[in-house]
């Protein structure tokens, strides 16, 4: 590992190349680059999962760490690493001060690796919009988290008023198996009537609160046909805000899933005894390996966020955003900062 204090772009870009002749390191297999953009109280947990991340997928890791942004004189401080602690690969970490770190892409664009796509994730609350983040803007895939922000609902909203095909969220990951079992069990009851089953209604008990919860219940609502609530529980739900999920089947028929606290599942279906299933609750890394699998338009996130938000017409958004200025220390007349327009539209599908 080398360590830049004060330095420039092209300074790092010069180590990177240089640790890569040095050490025979070869940029073969490189599947993607992966930009995280992390606060500095969350640096070492994005450095944890991105590593995990990246023992399935191979990428380039670029990471952003934007520090007082009022810092009177623009600073570069950057950790360049190939087999360090972020794993075999390549990493830079970037620690921005002053209005260097409103221009990030200035110092990310010259290290991202030749011709892979660019996912970008913010393990941070993320901005209102976007377009204001020119690493969003040529990042051909965008993961945020809704349960970072304080108020988790109004996050879903931010992101379904904002979406574009690309987005995701990792709230939205965490109900993968949730809807993995509940699709399975409704399978079994299908099988054994020997035709298709119909989900009448229902409800999720657990954290109303909790973007989890809501996605679960609005991926519920798009597939069923019918509205799935979310209702405070007698327990109280794990991480996920979800402690059980009852639906009411046609032919008077109920199909219930309780988490048991113990890494599992109880799931409880007409003729059948009770069967208990994994149902860990996954690390970060998990989680973002995950979305790194698949680089096109997350399609059942798209549905399950326009029904947990009332958000619609999501599928006629662009898959383009165009870049807009926003300089937190430029305001107008009510005291609110003023975006600009600024470049031309880049592609982000």
């Amino acid at each position: 590992m080398t360590t830049l204090w004060d330095t420039t772009g092209s300074a790092v870009v010069k180590e990177l190349a240089a640790q890569r002749r040095t050490g025979g390191a070869v940029l073969s297999g490189v599947a993607l680059t992966l930009v995280v953009v992390a606060d500095e109280s969350r640096v070492a947990e994005a450095e944890e999962a991105a590593t995990h991340a990246a023992e399935a997928h191979p990428c380039r890791i670029l990471v952003v760490v934007r520090r007082q942004i009022d810092a009177p004189t623009p600073r570069l401080d950057a950790e360049v690493l190939i087999g360090g602690r972020l794993g075999p690969g390549e990493a830079v970490v970037m620690r921005m001060y002053g209005r260097l770190g409103l221009h990030a892409e200035s110092v990310v664009l010259p290290l991202l690796a030749a011709d892979a796509p660019v996912v970008a994730w913010w393990h941070a609350a993320p901005p209102d919009r976007l377009a204001t983040d020119a690493l969003a803007v040529f990042a051909d895939r965008r993961i945020t988290d809704s349960s970072i922000p304080e108020n988790s609902l109004t996050a879903l909203k931010t992101r379904a008023a904002d979406y574009a095909p690309g987005d995701t969220d990792l709230a939205w990951t965490r109900t993968t198996a949730w809807r993995a079992i509940l699709a399975s069990t409704l399978d079994s009851v299908s099988g054994r009537r020997g035709g298709p089953v119909t989900v009448t209604g229902g409800r999720i008990e657990g954290d109303p609160g909790n973007a989890t919860a809501r996605l679960l219940a609005g991926w519920l609502t798009s597939r069923c046909g019918c509205t799935i609530a979310v209702e405070e529980g007698s327990r109280k739900p794990g991480p996920s805000g979800v402690d059980s999920v009852i639906l009411q089947l046609d032919q008077d028929e109920e199909v219930q899933l309780h988490a048991d606290r113990k890494g599992g599942a109880v799931i409880s279906q007409p003729y059948r005894p009770d069967a208990t299933v994994a149902l860990p609750e996954r690390v970060l890394g998990d989680l973002l390996s995950e979305e790194l699998r698949r680089l096109d338009t997350d399609e059942p996130y798209r549905e399950a966020l326009e029904a947990a938000t009332g958000v619609t017409g999501l599928a006629d958004h662009s898959p383009v955003r165009e870049h807009v200025w926003f300089d937190p220390a430029e305001e107008n007349g009510d005291g609110a900062a003023k975006p600009k327009k600024r470049a031309a539209a880049t592609s982000d599908s």
